[in-house]
């Protein structure tokens, strides 16, 4: 009997052992792969669920909010009453999807899981409180809706910067979407709506002024101007171009003509206003060579990563190879003469390649976000600040957690380089292709650009950059606008479709007066 009964112990014993190891494997060993499996949703539906704190703009306007849920298994979800309006920064929070934006940029911050949020004293040990935080974007209602109202349905994007802070103070892509359709409860409704906005041609889903990048075209000038002014010997008054409709490539390649045929010039400041392609495309391969042009684009943050506090960021491109020096001048010039203007600026194999991306074509590409942080730098005595959307993130008492600092992300030109190039922009404003952005009682500064898109019948992007500021001033505000496929390829283009659109941004930010 008692044999028996110590082989049952033995047995029990044996058994709990392996419920006690089975136990400890499942909570601690297989713990993380029991949680990461695709069918435990439980997680999912936790960090969905649970009470975020606002994203309201710099102005007061709530942006994204939790709801409470009445029934079920979620308690909260997110709901977006300003609608499209801040889609593509603030994103979305969705049950199938997960987060975007915003959403996912500062998931701890609004969630309340960082350690400083939840622990801010001793005495947080023993008390329930809200950690949540609110996060506070450097967008401006009053420009972002200034900014959607003026480009109305037409495809394209408009960013607006402070030059001294790098604050993001608009930044609006059309066409855009409703967070809310995808925030739902509904699964099924959600993935529906999903599965339209990524079926859609137009990709509303896509935030194509800082994650898609377009030829830049006459815009890129002012970099091509920054580097002549900073690195080429050349100043806003000599030397003096001669008047020509086309400018051809050394050693060779096909000729780069005018918009329209025209026939143009002059200095500096005249090529500029005039938006000469036959000036500028000389003044890249010939005066300034491929050393000085790629060093100055990278100075101005072409070729590296975005710096901007939202994922999924594009980076800009330049160029950077050419070939190989062709050292002897009799290699392209038989008779011996020189053609070069200043004798010693070195020709390469292609070019005629640096000579388009002179003019910001070839495979010269920016964002629109980009392209408003060039006129800022230019207005802010070329020190490029990083760009950042959310300015401080606060406690459920108002209280900071978190405040963004502006920084320097490049120096981009010499601070005399850029007083010229800001003084060849205002007169681009005042006397040539941005006269439309004018606004009575500022300074502003532009420079148009067209990007054609070589389609039948002819199509281009029509953009335009500049700065605005009170007279006598620092500039308060950088613009940047596109408008995507617009008919024609006309040098206007920019001044007639985009150039009103900027206008418009400039007279929301100073208001009345």
């Amino acid at each position: 009997m008692n044999g028996r009964i110590r082989t049952l112990g033995v047995a029990f014993i044996v058994l709990y052992t392996v419920l006690f190891a089975q136990l400890n494997r499942v909570q601690f060993v297989d713990a993380e792969d029991y949680k990461d499996h695709e069918g435990n949703i439980r997680p999912q539906l936790r960090a969905f669920g649970q009470e975020r704190g606002d994203i309201v703009t710099a102005d007061g306007v709530v942006a994204a909010f939790s709801v409470p849920v009445e029934a079920g298994e979620i308690d909260f979800r997110r709901s977006y009453p300003t609608d499209e309006l801040y889609a593509h920064v603030v994103g979305f929070q969705s049950l199938n999807q997960g987060a975007f934006g915003l959403e996912r940029e500062y998931n701890d911050e609004l969630a309340g899981s960082r350690l400083d949020q939840q622990f801010g004293s001793l005495k947080d040990l023993f008390v329930d409180r809200d950690t949540t935080g609110t996060v506070v974007m450097t967008l401006r209602d009053d420009i972002q809706r200034a900014a959607a109202d003026a480009l109305g349905e037409r495809n394209g994007s408009v960013v607006a910067i402070d030059p001294a802070t790098g604050d993001v103070l608009a930044m609006w892509t059309y066409p855009s979407f409703d967070p809310n359709l995808l925030s739902g409860l509904d699964g099924t409704a959600v993935n529906e709506a999903y599965r339209a906005l990524l079926d859609d041609p137009d990709n509303p889903l896509l935030a194509k002024s800082f994650r898609e990048v377009f030829f830049p075209g006459s815009t890129f000038k002012l970099v091509t101007a920054a580097a002549a002014l900073d690195l080429g010997g050349i100043t806003l008054t000599d030397p003096v171009w001669p008047e020509t409709d086309r400018y051809e490539p050394v050693p060779s390649g096909s000729a780069i003509r005018n918009f329209g045929g025209s026939t143009c010039g002059g200095d500096l400041l005249l090529a500029l206003q005039r938006s000469c392609n036959a000036t500028f495309a000389e003044i890249g391969a010939e005066w300034l060579g491929p050393d000085a042009m790629v060093r100055t684009a990278e100075k101005f943050g072409f070729n590296a990563d975005p710096a901007i506090d939202l994922p999924d960021a594009a980076g800009s491109r330049y160029p950077t190879d050419y070939g190989a020096f062709i050292a002897e001048l009799d290699a392209y010039q038989p008779d011996g003469s020189d053609p070069l203007p200043n004798g010693d600026t070195p020709i390469h194999e292609n070019s005629a390649v640096l000579a388009q991306t002179a003019i910001g074509q070839n495979d010269v590409k920016a964002t629109p976000l980009h392209m408003a942080m060039v006129a800022a730098a230019i207005a802010n005595d070329g020190q490029m600040m990083t760009p950042h959307v959310v300015d401080e993130v606060r406690d459920a008492d108002g209280g900071v957690y978190e405040r963004v600092e502006p920084s320097v992300w490049r120096t981009s030109m010499s601070p005399f380089a850029a007083g010229q190039l800001r003084e060849a922009m205002v007169n681009v404003a005042v006397n040539g292709t941005a006269r439309a952005m004018q606004v009575e009682g500022l300074e502003v500064g532009g420079k148009t650009g067209t990007a054609q898109l070589g389609t039948t019948p002819a199509s281009s992007h029509a953009w335009v950059v500049g700065f605005a500021g009170r007279p006598g001033q620092p500039a308060e505000i950088a613009v940047a606008v596109i408008v995507e496929a617009q008919p024609g390829a006309s040098e206007q283009t920019g001044g007639a479709v985009a150039a009103p659109i900027a206008r418009a941004v400039i007279e929301a930010a100073f208001g009345p007066g």
